[in-house]
């Protein structure tokens, strides 16, 4: 793996490259022990003030993307307040940089992360944070120029990921080596060679924009990013990625290991309103979108009813098989999915997938990092286990009665 210390950054307050200046910096800030220590103790103070045991609330922080559905419709279903517990409104946050430093500094207490991201908050920043939950399965895509017919057509192209750590960029780089491409990271305007793929880290919101522009030739990020590229016209999809790696996690329900420790009951009740809502979800994909629309009464995200059921609602691939699109046929899989136990198996092969991947930035802590103890350290599944059995067991989910898989991984 090729690392680099110095990432690509822009000079001024807002680039196409989707990183910012300001952003880079208040993650980066993380990193250090001494640089993260105020933010620390500012999340330990707002932890404990006016919130002692099962009181503290649910504090919800996301972004819109259909990542964070079951913490959305967990608070639209007043779910949270059926286990007993208060929740306050949730934040909108644009940047994977602005919803850590929000969870870092205590501004909120559940979010959805990156499953990749998790491992670098953990073990990079050093922040004590615990995975309890998956969010969902599948849902994403890698979305390309309409121009684009395969994946070798990418090559002396630029293409936009959502984050270093995530496994929209995992993905990605098998695809790419799959088809006999090389990710590199070059400056915006550098030659490239016809085997070259020009990663940039962008906004989610800003790819679909940036692909109509044609300053980037494809993305691949969560839904419903996509869906909207398709329904305007604007781009079409290469490949999903739950067609590359079956039912992986792309995020997951991340705690402060200060909440797990001071206040398990309260980790416990959130978790089995997230398993709850999970549930719903499955069965009730049409009231799902709506609920996230803009149209919504809560208005989570600005996204339309049509582009939002097209991810939630459509199971029909009969158009993507006919055109080449799934290339595994028998996995028979939904665009998106939800069920919430975190399979060590994944873990322990994300973290080697990470450590097989062009990641920018100081990577020096993935070197050290064993999967198995990974797999063991990073994940509390005592809360989810307990949810999953108070619904019904593992069966209502479609999963494996003792909870254990293989990870199926075919680029």
């Amino acid at each position: 793996m090729k690392t680099h210390t110095t990432p690509h950054i822009c000079a001024s307050s807002t680039c196409d490259c989707g990183l910012t200046r300001r952003d880079f910096l208040r993650i980066s800030a993380l990193a250090g022990a001494g640089a993260a220590a105020p933010l620390l103790f500012a999340g330990d103070a707002m932890a404990r003030q006016g919130a002692k045991g099962d009181d503290q609330p649910v504090k919800i922080g996301y972004l819109p993307i259909t990542d964070a559905t079951p913490l959305l419709v967990a608070h639209a279903r007043k779910l949270f307040e059926a286990e007993g517990l208060r929740t306050e409104t949730p934040r909108l946050f644009r940047s994977w940089a602005q919803i850590t430093e929000a969870f870092v500094s205590g501004q909120v207490n559940v979010i959805h992360m990156l499953s990749p991201a998790t491992l670098w908050v953990r073990y990079g920043a050093k922040f004590p944070a615990k995975v309890v939950a998956w969010n969902h399965v599948n849902g994403s895509a890698l979305t390309v120029a309409n121009e684009i017919n395969s994946v070798a057509d990418l090559g002396g192209r630029t293409v936009a990921i959502p984050f270093w750590y995530s496994i929209h960029n995992i993905l990605l780089q098998q695809i790419l080596a799959a088809s006999g491409l090389v990710a590199v990271t070059r400056a915006r305007n550098a030659a490239l060679k016809a085997n070259e793929v020009n990663l940039v880290v962008m906004a989610p919101a800003e790819m679909v924009s940036a692909l109509a522009g044609k300053s980037i030739a494809g993305f691949i990020v969560a839904e419903p990013f996509n869906a909207a590229a398709e329904t305007a016209g604007i781009g079409k999809v290469l490949r999903f990625s739950g067609d590359v790696w079956k039912n992986h996690a792309c995020c997951v329900t991340f705690l402060a290991e200060r909440d797990i420790n001071e206040r398990p009951e309260w980790a416990q009740r959130v978790t089995s309103a997230i398993v709850k809502a999970q549930l719903w979800t499955r069965s009730n994909q049409l009231d799902t979108a709506k609920l996230l629309s803009a149209a919504g009464e809560n208005r989570y995200t600005p996204h339309s009813l049509q582009v939002l059921s097209k991810v939630l609602v459509t199971t029909d691939y009969s158009n993507y098989e006919a055109r080449g699109i799934i290339a595994h046929k028998n996995w028979q899989q939904r665009r998106i999915d939800f069920q919430p136990f975190p399979f060590a198996s994944y873990t322990e092969e994300m973290v080697r997938a990470i450590a097989r991947t062009k990641v920018e930035g100081d990577t020096r802590f993935l070197s050290t990092l064993d999967p198995a103890f990974a797999a063991r350290d990073l994940i509390d599944d005592r809360f989810v286990r307990k949810a999953i059995a108070a619904v019904g067991g593992p069966g209502v989910f479609g999963l494996p009665a003792k909870l254990l898989r293989s990870e199926i991984v075919a680029a």
